[in-house]
């Protein structure tokens, strides 16, 4: 810290602990996820709004796809980063089931739809990263898996 500039309590300020500064990196997709499916028109299907917003978000890495990899690779690595990491991602789940609930009028309370639908685009969204880092690709070379895999049978 002190070669970054900053006193210990102006980093805390920032970070809740030392795994959100390497988590806070993906951390922000899930806002950018809800954010593209609150975007998204009110007559999309669900399972088309949640692919898209989920798409973009991984596409988003391809400017930095080399520091996206290696981050990856150190939150899939080490168990305290995956778990807050995992996390996150229960945010992002409820995040994600509150915006389908209100674009679909359902009681995000009483009607599980929304939970199952976000929980499932998470787990593409893993899918990706953890083949992202087992064939070392560049996650958007692999738009075809994630569209593959999310797309309605």
């Amino acid at each position: 810290m002190a070669a970054a500039g900053v006193s210990r309590r102006t980093f805390f300020r920032y970070f809740a602990s030392k795994e959100d500064v390497v988590v806070q990196f993906l951390a922000d997709m899930g806002s950018g996820i809800r954010a593209e499916l609150a975007a998204r028109p009110i007559e999309e299907q669900p399972s088309v709004a949640l692919r898209h917003a989920v798409w973009v978000s991984v596409a988003s890495c391809t400017d930095h796809a080399d520091k996206a990899l290696r981050v990856v690779q150190l939150i899939l690595r080490i168990p305290a980063l995956r778990a807050r990491f995992v996390e996150r991602q229960a945010q992002w789940r409820d995040d994600l089931a509150a915006e389908l609930a209100r674009r679909l009028e359902l009681d995000p309370d009483t009607d599980l739809y929304p939970q199952l639908a976000a929980g499932i685009a998470l787990t593409a969204f893993d899918a990706v990263l953890l083949d992202a880092v087992g064939s070392r690709s560049q996650a958007p070379n692999r738009k075809a898996g994630v569209v593959h895999a999310t797309s309605p049978r």
